[in-house]
């Protein structure tokens, strides 16, 4: 996990309050079935990591133009 995950909210397109149940409380203790992974909930899985994914690759080409050797300066 990124510091920036942290201090950052969550975009809209990852999670939305309607489908945070992660919060259990201690008389939780049968299974729910907002608990069950429906194949809803794998394909946005799915989406959201070739999101990150794609978000990290913009952030490595970002890096790698910031680190890049430059250019020799012309000669005058």
């Amino acid at each position: 996990m990124v510091l920036n995950e942290l201090l950052s909210p969550t975009p809209d397109a990852y999670r939305t309050n309607k489908e945070d149940n992660t919060v259990l409380n201690l008389h939780d203790t049968r299974k729910r079935h907002e608990i069950r992974l429906t194949l809803d909930k794998l394909n946005r899985l799915r989406i959201m990591n070739d999101a990150r994914k794609v978000e990290h690759e913009r952030k490595l080409e970002k890096v790698a133009d910031q680190y890049k050797i430059p250019a020799a300066a012309p000669a005058l």
